[in-house]
């Protein structure tokens, strides 16, 4: 039983393709992607970025996963076309959460 507990552990990609993230055919992060459309999927890749970022400071070791985990969002953020990441001056003036 432990052996093939181990061997699942090691087939299962944390990081691009966590087994627990799948229903059938279909991945959460798709899902999440078709959900908010491009704008709002961003926006949700930069958020969990910063989540993990902050929690691979946090941790003194084993922060490989959550450093790997933000490169990931990152890189499936930029990889979304169509979205104008451009600030406006009122935005550059006024951030949201800043108000």
């Amino acid at each position: 039983m432990k052996r093939k507990l181990e061997e699942k552990l090691r087939q299962d990609d944390v990081v691009n393709h966590p087994s627990h993230y799948n229903a059938g055919a279909v991945e959460c992060i798709d899902a999440i992607e078709a959900a908010l459309g491009p704008e709002g999927f961003k926006a949700y890749c930069r958020g969990n970025a910063i989540k993990y970022l902050w929690r691979a400071e946090l941790k003194h070791r084993d922060n490989e996963d959550d450093w790997a985990k933000a490169n990931w969002y990152i890189n499936r953020a930029v990889s979304i076309k169509g979205v104008d990441t451009r600030r406006t001056k009122a935005e550059h003036h006024y951030p949201l959460g800043d108000q």
